[in-house]
């Protein structure tokens, strides 16, 4: 079992490094008490799931407890991580100033710089378990990146839609990047290939045959294989690929089943085809 522990100082970017962990398929866990760690594990490692993260912070009851637990969930043979997010005074207070949000800890006659020390000072045993990220400098989109880099999440982050469609419906609205196969040879014009589709073995012989079906399609891999890793880094959760031709029925089916194959072992790979779903 996985287990990322989330935690660090109020308005350090906890939020942030849930919602990157989240969108990579983690179980989370906000605000959980340090006496229910164990309990919680537990029950989840139950439940099936194995790749779990948990926000334990100031507001946390028993903090102290957090160090023996960590500890012993590493010594059970769990892959037990401690992620701590800080910032300067002076960042914290200019973000708390800019939500208009209120400190956790602050209290009547404790000034909001008091109130961040406070936390620092409670949170100082648990910024030695882990790694210590300060954000200070960083905008939540860097932020975001230095998270994925630091965790492994990668590319696998990101889930890639392949889809066909015919250019005589229209673009498809959910289209990010559009491509025109219908310059390609057409299997609609060899009568025996007109009913069939691009998934069927005749027409991908024929297409397959077809050097510059060929030379088309290493281009577009290509093209993908090099600009998908920049889609990632600006946190793309969802990238969909539009696929026409005149029909979407052959050039473009083809094309999509053969552009999801290719990248079917490096990212989540989804195949929707919009004119044989009409059909």
């Amino acid at each position: 079992m996985q287990i990322i522990l989330v935690s660090g100082l109020s308005g350090a970017g906890k939020s942030i490094a849930l919602d990157v962990l989240e969108d990579a398929g983690y179980y989370c866990v906000d605000n959980l008490p340090a006496t229910l760690l164990m309990d919680v594990v537990g029950f989840l490692a139950e439940a099936g799931h194995e790749r779990v993260a948990l926000s334990v912070d100031a507001r946390s009851a028993a903090l102290a407890a957090l160090p023996k637990s960590v500890a012993r969930l590493q010594a059970g043979g769990a892959d037990c991580r401690v992620l701590f997010l800080e910032a300067g005074t002076p960042t914290l207070v200019r973000r708390f100033s800019e939500t208009r949000r209120r400190h956790p800890l602050t209290v009547e006659g404790l000034t909001l710089a008091e109130a961040i020390e406070r936390e620092r000072m409670l949170m100082g045993e648990i910024a030695v378990l882990g790694h210590r990220i300060d954000t200070s400098d960083l905008q939540p989109k860097a932020l975001r990146n230095w998270i994925r880099d630091l965790l492994g999440l990668g590319a696998g982050t990101l889930a890639l839609l392949f889809e066909s469609f015919a250019f005589r419906d229209g673009l498809p609205l959910d289209a990010d990047w559009v491509i025109d196969a219908r310059m390609l040879p057409n299997p609609h014009y060899d009568p025996g290939l007109r009913p069939l589709t691009g998934r069927d073995a005749a027409v991908i012989a024929y297409l397959e045959g077809e050097a510059a079906v060929q030379r088309f399609v290493e281009d577009v891999r290509a093209f993908l294989a090099r600009w998908l890793p920049e889609m990632v880094k600006e946190n793309r959760s969802y990238l969909t690929v539009a696929i026409g031709c005149t029909g979407g029925r052959h050039r473009s089916v083809y094309l999509a089943e053969k552009l999801a194959a290719a990248f079917a072992g490096d990212w989540r790979v989804l195949v929707r085809h919009r004119g044989l779903a009409r059909e």
